[in-house]
């Protein structure tokens, strides 16, 4: 059964979705924007963009009773593929305070344009359980 996650520690949506769905052992967050869900604000430069996205998403993840460290996939949207490594910086340092194990895997794409101007949106997978199934590096 497919249960709809909200959080007003999250931005609300801003069309016809819902902030994630939870498939049991599977959760989908929507593309976190980074509007402050408390102000409604953006915030101006990328990296504090990067960060307030980052952190909607773990607002999300974490009322659906998971972790960072539960994450397994992403997916960055950037207006300007000149900030990938910004992005990138603020990205590694988000996993890395929150104790996730590796960084999950990620795609990043360059778009003509996201939702109110922004300059990053990121979406997330989840995996209720990870870390009963333990990780393995292949190299």
């Amino acid at each position: 059964m497919t249960k709809i996650i909200h959080t007003e520690k999250a931005p609300a949506a801003i069309g016809p979705y819902v902030q994630a769905v939870d498939l049991g052992n599977l959760v989908l967050t929507s593309g976190q924007i980074p509007v402050n869900p408390a102000t409604g604000e953006v915030p101006v430069d990328i990296v504090a963009q990067a960060r307030q996205s980052l952190e909607n998403v773990k607002a999300i993840i974490e009322q659906a009773g998971l972790t960072v460290a539960d994450i397994v996939k992403t997916t960055v949207f950037v207006k300007d593929l000149n900030d990938f490594a910004t992005v990138n910086a603020e990205y590694e340092r988000f996993f890395k305070e929150n104790n996730h194990p590796n960084f999950p895997a990620r795609s990043c794409v360059e778009v003509a344009r996201l939702p109110k101007d922004v300059g990053v949106e990121i979406e997330a997978i989840a995996v209720r359980n990870s870390k009963g199934y333990g990780i393995s590096i292949c190299r």
